[in-house]
């Protein structure tokens, strides 16, 4: 019996868990040497997951995003759930944990590639 209530334990913990991701679209960026292709996006309020590949870069790369005006160069500034949750490899592609975006305008980059951080996210 207790092994029945554990297994349907892990079971919904499972299934809320999918439920909970499945609440978030997906913002997918690719990088290529030095850049991101897309260089301005534009999406409406609400949560996302950043879909990151890495397009023959050649080494690991990242993500960052920063409320626009704010200093990109302190950690504190970051928006921490869009960062990768594990640097993406060459030909790989990463996620970051679902992310609520509120009007306004965001920039992105990554230092590990360097990509410009004239690269814009805006929230209407």
């Amino acid at each position: 019996m207790k092994n029945l209530v554990v297994v349907l334990a892990v079971a919904l913990g499972s299934l809320f868990s999918v439920n909970a991701q499945d609440s978030s679209k997906v913002i997918a960026l690719e990088q290529t040497k030095g850049e991101f292709t897309q260089k301005e996006i534009t999406v409406n309020e609400g949560t996302y997951t950043f879909e990151v590949s890495n397009n023959a870069v050649g080494h690991d790369v990242g993500f960052v995003l920063v409320k626009k005006g704010d200093d990109i160069s302190k950690p504190e500034n970051h928006i921490q759930t869009a960062y990768v949750t594990k640097a993406v490899a060459t030909g790989a592609k990463q996620t970051s944990k679902p992310t609520t975006l509120t009007k306004g305008e965001y920039v992105y980059f990554c230092p590990l590639n360097p990509t410009s951080t004239d690269n814009i996210l805006t929230v209407k």
